[in-house]
């Protein structure tokens, strides 16, 4: 029987897993995956990459080297047909193509949610992808360095001033971090040392980290004030102009810095692709991760409302932990359905959930037990180099620990990174004046004319 085509929409953490998985399936399948990038990135790492803890590219792994038996195409779909079973795509370059498919996984993620908040888009920066990750280190480190030269005291305090708008994993994460590099910096601006670093995260909810529940909660706000940062719940972002922002309770803020990590929603493409969506604009799916009414077509990740049999009743949180589980179900459900096997349903108990805080502290629940401080923060890094995909991944990312434990962060920005200055053009000759042979005097070599 001739190889079955499966074709894959989005190769982050769902969806390269899933052809990972299926590269044992190899003589059963052909897989193709559609991504405008060749590779996935590990996103709870992303807050390291933008510290300078973690070398950016050790957070990204490359999709022909994990998934080694999937084909990878470099675009975006634009349409599925499904009564033809034909994927439109648009690659990065060159003209549109079709690829026929027998099943269709649909795992394009989510990007993030804004809001109609006046100058948001204009002024803010987002925070869940590696060029975001490098823009806002680059960012911060230039505002040390606009600092540095201002004559104004209050444009001083005002480039040093940083507001995070979001109070989940992203958000504390990220500000702790940055915080970190800002703090570790000082070291090297002595005209700054009295200058005061103004830190606030803005969040609509009561309190930060709502998924590890109150006491650690209640311990990670503490940290975070201890640190001097402000923050500012049950608050809202009213309006941002470039210098300043407005929170909802009327204040004015002067600043030069806006982070804005307040949500995701899944691909604006799921919207366009005839699939049912809940109310969420999540895509459909039953306990097996199969679209109802559609055949051969499956969904996870991100993107999706996958329910848990482990958890009846809620369906699964965007995590890059339950996209794995997700994913290693999905690829074990469409091998036994080509096999002609049963499926089983999609059944994960959660283990825990962690967070990082910066200087070597961090929250944990694990299998129940909670855990803070250095132990949390070990715990947290443990977890996440374990689900780093790759060996080769995981010794850059504890070599990169390791030398952070002996040698202070770097401070060089990487704005220029893949954006070379264009070529100029060649300068013009100056013609050559003639002049009467010298004699007697020593030329350039220190060698007397002939």
């Amino acid at each position: 029987m001739a190889a079955q085509r499966l074709v894959i929409l989005g190769a982050g953490f769902a969806g390269s897993y899933v052809a990972h998985y299926l590269g044992r399936a190899a003589g059963r399948l052909r897989v193709t995956l559609v991504d405008p990038h060749n590779y996935t990135l590990y996103t709870p790492l992303l807050p390291e990459a933008a510290s300078g803890t973690v070398e950016p590219r050790h957070v990204v792994v490359p999709v022909r080297q994990m998934a080694r038996r999937a084909e990878l195409v470099l675009g975006r779909a634009t349409a599925v047909d499904q009564s033809a079973r034909t994927v439109h795509v648009q690659p990065v370059a060159g003209e549109p193509l079709l690829l026929d498919y027998d099943q269709l996984v649909v795992a394009l993620g989510a990007v993030p949610r804004t809001a109609p908040v006046p100058g948001l888009l204009e002024h803010a920066s987002g925070f869940k992808t590696i060029a975001e990750a490098i823009h806002l280190r680059n960012h911060v480190l230039q505002q040390l360095e606009l600092a540095s030269i201002a004559g104004d005291a209050d444009e001083r305090r005002r480039l040093l001033t940083f507001v995070f708008v979001g109070g989940g994993y992203a958000g504390v994460e990220a500000m702790a971090e940055l915080e970190d590099l800002v703090h570790d910096a000082g070291r090297y601006y002595p005209g700054l040392r009295d200058v005061p670093r103004r830190w606030l995260l803005v969040d609509v909810a009561e309190r930060i980290l709502p998924e590890l529940g109150g006491p650690l909660g209640a311990y990670a706000t503490r940290q975070l004030e201890r640190r001097g940062i402000e923050l500012r719940l049950a608050t809202q972002l009213a309006a941002a102009d470039g210098r300043s922002v407005t929170l909802s309770d009327g204040e004015r803020i002067p600043c030069a810095t806006l982070v804005w990590t307040a949500g995701v929603r899944p691909h604006p493409l799921v919207g366009a692709l005839g699939l049912p969506v809940d109310d969420r604009s999540r895509i459909v799916v039953d306990e097996y991760l199969r679209v109802p009414g559609r055949p051969g077509v499956w969904a996870l990740g991100d993107a999706a409302a996958v329910p848990n049999a482990a958890t009846p009743g809620s369906v699964d949180p965007p995590t890059c932990q339950h996209a794995l589980r997700q994913a290693r179900r999905l690829a074990r459900n469409i091998d036994a359905g080509v096999r002609g096997r049963p499926l089983r349903p999609y059944r994960y108990r959660m283990l825990g959930q962690a967070a990082t805080l910066g200087r070597h502290k961090g929250v944990a629940i694990v299998l129940g037990v909670r855990l803070r401080g250095w132990i949390g923060w070990w715990f947290t890094r443990t977890y996440h180099l374990y689900q780093l995909p790759l060996l080769s991944r995981k010794l850059r990312v504890v070599s990169d620990w390791t030398v952070g434990l002996f040698f202070p962060r770097d401070l060089a920005e990487l704005g220029t990174l893949g954006s070379p200055e264009p070529l100029e053009p060649p300068a013009a000759v100056p013609a050559r004046r003639s002049r009467a042979p010298r004699t007697g005097r020593p030329s350039s070599r220190g060698i007397a004319d002939e």
